[in-house]
């Protein structure tokens, strides 16, 4: 008799609490909400019921209705970013609370220490998803100082780490909550995303919050939804048997469940597992990046998206260029895809990190993603962002004048400076570079297709030149006829070259017509 009243018992408290209010981690304590917006906020209740959300900023209250499937969503508005933190309550009725003055709230449920900031959405592979402590022998750099000092922005920064969860369907519901930064909890944040937020919560002086919603080793095709797949000759074919390499799974699994949620643009670090793909990468990711703005459907519909460059790894052949066409496509969605930037990493690799596909520089990878967000989304001045881009070239008859030039001084003239050279134009780089000679990484190609090591300087000139300023000069003695140059464009060349901002040359191929 006992037993079974106990069991009647377990299953009415099953019924009630079946469908008691509900809202995801995402939303619970110290989670950051975007400034100046209406953030949308959801969860589950009964169905028929009533939810009314208020915030402890303003006397505003935000009430909806209980959908047939149980689903509830309201937008809040929220006020200028700050350091104070807040409260934002969750209250459920059995009736309408505008109207039936009377009703009591059947549940609530409160989110302590709110803040209203900035919120940048982090996805890719495993460099976007390896966290401070880094990985098995693959360090960050700086990453002990950096856990120990983490504590200075328990007031500034927050992470949200999405678990690896790979489903065959859409998912409404995904854990992750938000953290706040400690020696104790800063080892398991994205490096990458906690710089870049670190970096922005300095430069305006704001909350920063990053969502990592990342799974190491997947493709693109792994955030993308099934019918869109199914568009593909491939399909739903995996790129191999393994859980990361399955598609649709993340997108189902992982970014569906938080699509929505009110944030300033979108951090992407992948591409790895689609190198030698790069014409299929382009278009996939363009239509991936279009996809998410209209799933957030916030009121630009032109969320900025910036990517980071893959860094230089051997890819079983140093001197092969499938990496380096890779990289050149991301550049390409970069000029072509509406509001996206990519920023470059070809120095940001070491020489003993050839077959390292982890590189330990995530500082100033999140750096220059934040430099990007400042100088295109926040308006700040006097940032440098964009790395220097080849433009064009001209062949010209070296004379007297070919030359290196300081501060307006004649340095020693270049003994290479003879017969046919080339300069060299770069947007991003008229202010000239980091170094005069000794200029590694350029090649030139003869008539039969093959590639010699060009002899390099740094020149500027303000009389009698195609464009006023600084640019390259470029001489190769063992071609006659340049036919092609290109610049770090091999699977793993470590670029030293920058302009001087300190942003790096971004490898190219140029051939002539």
């Amino acid at each position: 008799m006992l037993k079974r009243l106990l069991t009647f018992t377990i299953s009415i408290m099953g019924v009630l609490t079946a469908n008691a209010l509900e809202i995801p981690e995402i939303f619970g304590d110290n989670m950051i909400l975007q400034q100046q917006t209406k953030a949308k906020v959801w969860g589950w209740a009964e169905v028929g019921h009533y939810i009314k959300v208020t915030a402890n900023w303003s006397a505003d209250e935000y009430v909806a209705k209980v959908d047939a499937d149980g689903s509830w969503k309201v937008e809040v508005k929220t006020p200028d970013a700050s350091f104070n933190k807040y409260k934002v309550t969750f209250s459920e009725y059995k009736s309408d609370p505008d109207k039936d003055k009377k009703v009591v709230a059947v549940d609530t449920k409160v989110s302590d220490g709110v803040l209203i900031g900035e919120v940048w959405f982090c996805s890719g592979q495993s460099n976007m998803e390896m966290p401070l402590g880094g990985f098995w022998n693959c360090p960050i750099e700086g990453a002990n100082e950096t856990i120990a000092q983490s504590g200075k922005y328990c007031n500034s920064v927050r992470v949200a780490t999405i678990p690896k969860v790979g489903k065959p369907e859409p998912q409404k519901k995904v854990e992750g909550k938000w953290e706040i930064p400690s020696p104790k909890t800063a080892s398991r944040f994205s490096a990458c995303g906690y710089y870049f937020a670190t970096t922005l919560a300095d430069m305006l002086d704001v909350p920063v919050g990053i969502i990592n919603c990342s799974w190491g080793g997947s493709c693109v095709e792994g955030w993308l939804p099934k019918d869109t797949l199914l568009t593909y000759p491939d399909g739903l074919t995996p790129v191999s048997p393994n859980d990361y390499h399955q598609r649709m799974v993340m997108f189902n699994g992982m970014l569906n469940p938080l699509a929505g949620y009110t944030i300033k643009g979108f951090l992407w670090n992948q591409g790895e597992s689609n190198v030698g793909y790069e014409k299929q990468y382009i278009e996939r990711f363009k239509t991936m990046t279009r996809l998410w703005r209209k799933m957030w459907n916030q009121p630009s519909d032109k969320l900025p998206i910036y990517t980071v460059e893959l860094p230089p790894y051997w890819y079983d052949d140093v001197n092969g260029t499938q990496g380096a066409d890779f990289r050149a496509a991301q550049h390409t969605i970069a000029k072509e895809l509406e509001n996206c930037g990519c920023v470059c990493t070809s120095d940001l690799i070491y020489d003993y990190e050839a077959k390292q596909i982890h590189g330990a520089q995530k500082r100033q990878i999140g750096q220059r993603l934040a430099y990007m967000a400042l100088a295109r989304d926040y308006g700040v001045e006097g940032v440098s962002a964009e790395a220097p881009e080849f433009e064009y070239m001209e062949e010209v008859d070296a004379n007297t004048e070919e030359q290196a030039v300081i501060a307006g001084t004649a340095v020693e003239k270049n003994p290479n400076a003879k017969g046919k050279v080339l300069h060299l134009y770069f947007k991003n780089g008229d202010e000239g570079f980091d170094r005069l000679d000794n200029i590694e990484g350029f090649e030139a190609q003869d008539a039969d297709g093959k590639w010699h090591n060009a002899i390099v300087w740094a020149s500027s000139a303000w009389q009698n030149v195609k464009r006023q300023g600084c640019y390259l000069t470029l001489a190769c003695p063992e071609v006659k006829d340049i036919k092609g140059i290109r610049y770090c464009y091999k699977n793993f060349i470590p670029g030293k070259l920058h302009n001087v901002r300190g942003l790096p040359v971004v490898p190219f191929l140029y051939s002539k017509k």
